[in-house]
């Protein structure tokens, strides 16, 4: 993709934007913007270390959300409290709420896998499975019981990431074969195949190249129409292109204990938070006076 074509999709996605801020200035607000993630004075601990502290957010649906913020300051941690996967971490301790819907995600009945399919994950780094491009995406299914057309769910969901062009007439070959951009859209499409409402991205382009980055870009703008999704990025051009709430956590100090823990310092939609922040700490980031 160009420079101009990255442009020019940035000046529309911040036309929208702006236009929907307005709206809920004049006391409107855009349509499908019902919160289906929330946290509720969400802190996380390694051990007797503390990341992250009362952490409230409300989540839009169908919006992109992009969590910012200094290397340290527990971006991808909070992240993962959304799928449950911080369990995985031996002495790992989450207290406060979250909620998909009306469902709290910390209940002790709660049935992690079942949470995990509906609040899907994409990686930094591609990690298609050692199989065909055909079994990358039909291995979620199978094993949640799909009782589908599996060529037809194959064929949707490389469609949907935009890859079914570049690889309908290899679905026999590895995965593992394809290009960096092109194993992270299959990744994608491996997550869809599984039918989730919410998609995680953990720095998704961090390891791309500046056409593969925009290809992932496009696929995003055009997921969020069906999905809602949160990513964590360090790169502050690509937070302003692609998402429409930005939250910007930084390393607060402990009061009296001398520790440092990442706290949500501000939480608005992208446009406003990059052109008028509220809390001094967000402007200093964004101009890069600090991280």
């Amino acid at each position: 993709m160009s420079s101009a074509s990255v442009s020019a999709r940035y000046a529309a996605n911040e036309a929208v934007r702006m236009m929907a801020e307005q709206e809920i200035s004049k006391g409107g607000a855009p349509e499908m913007t019902d919160h289906v993630l929330r946290t509720e004075s969400l802190s996380v601990f390694y051990g007797a270390a503390q990341a992250l502290q009362d952490i409230s957010l409300s989540i839009p649906g169908n919006r992109i959300t992009a969590l910012i913020g200094p290397s340290g300051c527990g971006k991808s941690t909070l992240l993962r409290c959304f799928n449950r996967m911080n369990d995985l971490i031996p002495g790992l301790r989450v207290e406060g709420k979250i909620w998909l819907h009306e469902q709290d995600l910390m209940a002790p009945a709660v049935d992690v896998v079942a949470v995990r399919r509906r609040v899907g994950m994409v990686f930094q780094k591609p990690n298609p499975f050692p199989k065909s491009i055909y079994d990358n995406i039909a291995w979620g299914a199978r094993i949640n019981g799909y009782l589908g057309d599996m060529d037809e769910l194959v064929e949707r969901c490389l469609r949907r990431a935009a890859l079914w062009d570049e690889v309908k007439d290899k679905l026999s070959k590895s995965g593992e074969q394809l290009s960096g951009g092109q194993q992270q859209r299959l990744c994608i499409a491996r997550t869809l195949a599984v039918e989730p409402e919410i998609i995680l991205m953990d720095e998704p382009c961090s390891a791309l190249d500046p056409i593969s980055t925009a290809a992932v870009e496009d696929l995003m703008e055009d997921l969020k129409s069906e999905y809602t999704i949160v990513i964590v990025t360090h790169n502050m051009q690509q937070a302003r292109r692609v998402s429409d709430m930005t939250a910007c956590l930084m390393l607060d100090s402990t009061p009296g204990q001398g520790r440092r823990v990442g706290v949500v310092v501000e939480f608005s939609p992208t446009h406003r938070l990059f052109t008028n922040p509220t809390d001094p700490r967000t402007e200093a980031y964004i101009t890069g006076r600090i991280g």
